[in-house]
């Protein structure tokens, strides 16, 4: 027997001990501890760790549990999805971070497209049979500015080299091992209802490795942890990619028609495997709607500086590949009013005669702030001119309605059922309680035509939501609303009661008038009290005293308390630093560096009331 051969049976009998001693989390978690996380050795450093155990034919349950987050939130990988990346790596001498799972079939070639796009490099795409069902050559083109050629061949071993980068697309059965060749720079293997896995092959190629990764974090999801476990079933031969469907159609009926009951809204409803997948989504389908209708003129993206870091970087990626599209900041909280400055910058818009998009959080985050709604109504409802004194084109209200997304927004009669408005939500936080990612998008009644095109995209990017996500919607979105009162409940309280015991510091939360509204969100922000001479000791001493505080919450109450970037989870309090997590790409001047704390449903809330006074009685 070769000596490889030997070492991969190593390696696969090894995977299975684990998988069955795995701990559980790494199948039912969609956020993972932030204080035993480094994000600049993310899944390198779980790898490094994970290796020494095999070296060490060390399975054991105690020892997995020990091992540091691989990333902060599965959308972006998890340790399912690293060990299979380790697995397929190691079957083809590959180094782990060459080898890239998708839960989406076609995101793996648009990553390649956009690298190669902004580097001015050619792109050939060869496949073998028929090209997958939801690659449309012409609207990538066309759409999204993507350059390549496409050829259909009989083999692999019939690729010729070529000047520029050549991307190898074929369906397999099973996961296991491929040919190597050389004129062959990248391996798009896709799976079945699993995903796909990119090989990146060469020397020459690794420079594409962290854009990759970045266009998986930012547009779509790694392989999910469930479909990951039965990739690795399949490499190391415990079962076949047999399953059920019977049930799928029944949950999705149950989740289009909980989310039209939450959000008021009886128009199509649309379901992705994440939040940024969706609004990827929106954002592409109302460029084509754009350009098919608007042809030559400019798009504007509005969107706040200092909004989750996701929503900000993956609008700036987008205007980086199409010349015709820009970001314009939309400052929104602090001592920025939203309204205003949406008037303003639709007054400047009309008059450019370009075509205005605003993405928006409401409330915004993480300063849990509302504007005026009767006001934002008519901010968006005037009708404005051009400088030739034409009618200038209307905006689309693009609403992130994850903090609050039992708010009606849309239906008839409702506050912004005249606008044209798109409401979307992560579905990693109340949809589900923290058990899968899928987010989904709702419009009202005058966005029909562009939720025909966000569904384009939506499926063209292979983003739709699976189907144990859509399983766990529908078993978890009746119960949302009932989740969002209990929590804010808690939320309320322990808000109180920082105020009674620390009132020098400043918090973010809705009022009571918002709250009687409607708006009851989980979430707050709190700015901690300072002392110094000047601005630097001030600020120094208040971000020392965030992190005095969530030490102490969390190793006070471990159970309950986690340094996470997560809400709307089923039960305990997540603390987090936005400017260090979530605002992660955004611009420094932008950040925000104060506490934000998440509650649940289900906690001990007098338990973080004695070690907030703790806290209080020790400053």
């Amino acid at each position: 027997m070769r000596v490889e051969l030997m070492e991969d049976n190593k390696m696969l009998d090894y995977i299975k001990n684990v998988l069955e001693n795995m701990p559980a989390g790494w199948l039912s978690l969609t956020t993972h501890r932030l204080d035993i996380y480094d994000e600049k050795l993310a899944k390198s450093q779980f790898l490094e760790q994970f290796e020494t155990l095999f070296n060490a034919n060390n399975s054991e349950a105690s020892r997995l549990r020990e091992l540091p987050t691989a990333y902060d939130y599965i959308r972006l990988g998890h340790p399912l999805s690293c060990i299979l990346e380790w697995a397929v790596a190691n079957l083809h001498q590959l180094k782990p971070e060459n080898v890239i799972s998708f839960s989406s079939k076609t995101t793996p070639v648009l990553a390649i497209l956009r690298k190669n796009l902004l580097a001015d490099v050619r792109t050939q795409i060869i496949y073998t049979g028929e090209l997958p069902q939801f690659f449309d050559a012409e609207v990538i083109r066309h759409v999204y500015g993507y350059k390549f050629e496409l050829k259909q061949v009989e083999k692999a071993a019939d690729i010729s080299a070529f000047d520029g980068s050549t991307v190898f697309i074929s369906q397999h059965e099973e996961i296991g091992h491929v040919d190597l060749i050389e004129n062959i720079d990248f391996f798009i293997n896709l799976y079945a209802d699993l995903g796909s896995v990119l090989l990146v092959n060469g020397r020459q190629n690794e420079s594409y490795i962290s854009d990759i990764q970045h266009v998986r974090r930012r547009e779509t999801i790694a392989m999910t942890p469930a479909n990951c476990l039965a990739a690795l079933q399949l490499i190391t031969k415990q079962s076949s990619l047999d399953r059920q469907k019977s049930s799928v159609q029944a949950n999705k009926g149950i989740v289009l028609d909980s989310i039209r009951t939450i959000t008021g809204s009886y128009t199509k409803v649309l379901v992705g495997s994440s939040g940024l997948s969706i609004q990827y989504a929106i954002m592409m389908g109302l460029i084509h709607d754009a350009i098919e209708n608007h042809k030559g003129k400019a798009i504007k993206f509005i969107v706040p500086p200092n909004c989750y870091g996701g929503t900000n970087d993956q609008a700036r990626r987008v205007a980086a590949c199409i010349e015709f599209v820009e970001v314009v900041d939309l400052p929104v909280d602090g001592n920025n009013d939203m309204v205003q400055s949406i008037k303003m910058v639709l007054d400047k818009i009309a008059h450019q005669d370009a075509i205005p998009y605003i993405i928006a959080e409401i409330p915004t985050n993480p300063r849990v702030e509302v504007p005026d709604l009767i006001k934002l109504k008519e901010a968006l409802s005037t009708i404005r001119t051009t400088a030739s004194g034409e009618i200038a084109i209307d905006p689309v209200f693009i609403l992130d309605q994850t903090f609050c997304p039992n708010v009606h927004f849309l239906g008839e009669g409702e506050i912004l059922s005249t606008v044209r408005t798109i409401s979307y939500a992560s579905g990693s936080k109340f949809p589900s309680g923290g058990l899968c990612t899928a987010g989904y998008c709702v419009g009202n009644k005058k966005t029909d035509a562009l939720m025909d095109k966000i569904e384009m995209h939506l499926r063209l990017c292979d983003n739709e939501a699976t189907d144990l996500q859509i399983t766990i919607l529908a078993k978890q979105l009746p119960s949302m609303n009932q989740r969002i009162h209990d929590a804010y409940q808690n939320t309320r309280e322990f808000v109180n009661f920082i105020h009674e015991t620390l009132p020098a510091a400043k918090i973010n939360f809705v009022s009571d008038e918002l709250a009687k509204q409607g708006f009851t969100p989980s979430v707050f922000s709190l700015d901690l009290p300072t002392k110094g001479h000047t601005d630097q000791e001030k600020e120094s001493y208040k971000r020392a005293l965030n992190h005095k505080l969530i030490n102490l919450m969390i190793t006070e109450i471990p159970d309950e308390s986690k340094y996470c970037v997560s809400y709307g989870q089923l039960k305990g309090c997540y603390w987090t630093i936005p400017a260090t997590s979530t605002q992660g790409t955004t611009k420094e001047g932008d950040k925000d560096y104060i506490a934000r704390v998440a509650l649940s449903p289900n906690m001990n809330i007098e338990l973080h009331k004695r070690v907030f006074l703790k806290f209080v009685e020790n400053i």
